[in-house]
């Protein structure tokens, strides 16, 4: 066990950011000889790959989200500090939190990323992503205020363009946004309105390369385009997003042109590091990729400072395969419990062979009873892949309460189909938001004539 009473003379760890990564770093640490902070500008851990069901009304923000004091309160070694790090100085080995210097020996900074609209940000305003919380809130918002504006909607075009949602982004979030939009209006909302049809709601998920899950194994992203057109999404590949503005999403497919009339459209495109990645380009000189990511060395440290690490999403590894390792919650998890155990080696004289992330394979919902599964050794569909999905996620959750409460969620939907977290919450969330731009628009306008 760590003797706590001589704080001074311990090894100071500093953890910027409780995420999976900066989480499992801490978790791994907690018996070891070393005195740990965690700094978070968040007083919880947030799970999220289930944020897309708080968007959609399965689960409430609370069901995914733990309290860092709790996770951490049986850690004696560590403390949770609820702050904002703006700034590093590597040589006096602190960082900055509200003006003030908190002294680190080794430093962790496991910040993440957020959503990228590759250099154009005034897309944010209209296409919302899905990083934190409050994104899920409002893309909730924005989803259940579109069905009831088309409710006290008289003009059909208009009213279609309320009942139209575009995802843009073929990845795991986007097709799990999509199918879930999709049975939302097919199957939970079907009874609850009286002057709209929710079948009729059109998804649209649109995708630059030429097919969906790109990561996947090519037969599983063709099983996952076939089970999202099975539930009326319409999937539409090699499509390029060229503007969003006023309701209205402008496509390239090849040399075609057109225009998509949508009153909601969602964000799952792209990530970029977060500002942590160039506080770290400035202060210690590392490199950074396109995205903004760090380059960090074989064992997760930066170049030049062996005691300053990077894990997560705003790492890039390079160092297995020749490409960087993808921002997803296992490679945090792995890379937080190397650097932990890294630490403790070195504090007793020795060493660790690089860090080697372990794929146990790759996985993507599409609806009830649908979703694809790749072990590397097996791949699965259909029904067997779904509860596989369930039952990974309920055990990655962090903490018992929100397993019990998810699981309990989930059985309750799945037997009456209804989702009981379809809350309109935040800005406008009282009058149905109108459509913004004026002028009539058929849902699809095409500028140069296709061939289809």
């Amino acid at each position: 066990m760590v003797d706590v009473s001589d704080k001074k003379t311990a090894h100071q760890v500093v953890i910027i950011g409780g995420g999976f990564g900066g989480l499992y770093a801490a978790k791994s640490l907690a018996k070891a000889n070393v005195q740990i902070t965690l700094i978070d500008k968040r007083n919880f851990h947030l799970f999220q790959p289930l944020l897309y069901q708080v968007a959609t009304g399965s689960l409430s923000p609370a069901d995914i989200s733990s309290p860092l004091r709790s996770v951490l309160s049986k850690s004696k070694n560590t403390k949770v500090l609820l702050g904002e790090v703006h700034d590093i100085d590597p040589k006096a080995q602190n960082v900055i939190v509200k003006g003030e210097s908190v002294h680190y020996d080794t430093l962790i900074v496991a910040t993440g990323a957020k959503h990228s609209y590759f250099g154009k940000d005034n897309w944010e305003e209209f296409a919302p992503g899905l990083k934190t919380v409050e994104d899920a809130i409002e893309m909730r918002r924005r989803i259940f205020m579109a069905f009831e504006a088309a409710e006290n909607e008289s003009d059909p075009i208009k009213r279609q363009a309320l009942l139209t949602f575009v995802i843009v982004g073929g990845g795991p979030t986007g097709v799990e946004l999509a199918g879930a939009i999709a049975e939302l209006a097919t199957k939970t909302l079907k009874e609850d309105f009286r002057n709209i049809d929710t079948s009729e709601t059109r998804v649209l998920l649109l995708e630059g390369l030429d097919r969906v899950l790109p990561p996947f194994a090519p037969e599983l992203s063709q099983t996952a385009e076939v089970s999202l057109k099975a539930l009326g999404v319409d999937v539409q590949t090699k499509t390029l997003v060229t503007h969003i503005e006023n309701d209205i999403v402008t496509i390239k497919q090849g040399d075609e042109v057109k225009e998509i009339a949508a009153k909601t459209v969602l964000w799952a495109a792209g990530v970029k590091a977060s500002p942590m990645g160039k506080v770290l380009t400035d202060r210690t000189g590392v490199e950074s990729d396109r995205a903004g990511r760090v380059i960090v060395e074989p064992d997760l440290s930066i170049k030049g400072y062996p005691n300053i690490f990077v894990v997560g999403d705003l790492a890039n590894f390079s160092h297995q395969n020749d490409k960087p390792l993808p921002g997803v919650a296992p490679v945090a998890m792995q890379e937080g419990e190397y650097v932990a155990k890294l630490i403790q080696k070195r504090l007793q004289g020795e060493t660790l062979r690089q860090f080697k992330y372990v794929d146990r394979g790759s996985l993507a919902m599409i609806g009830q009873h649908a979703a694809v599964v790749d072990l590397g050794f097996m791949q699965l569909r259909g029904f067997f892949a779904w509860f596989v999905w369930l039952f990974i996620h309920i055990y990655f959750l962090i903490e018992f309460d929100n397993k019990l409460v998810v699981m309990i969620q989930w059985l309750w939907n799945y037997f009456t189909r209804n989702r009981s977290a379809r809350l309109i919450t935040g800005k406008e969330a009282i009058a149905p938001i109108p459509i913004v731009n004026n002028q009539s628009h058929t849902p699809i306008v095409t500028k140069k004539p296709l061939n289809v």
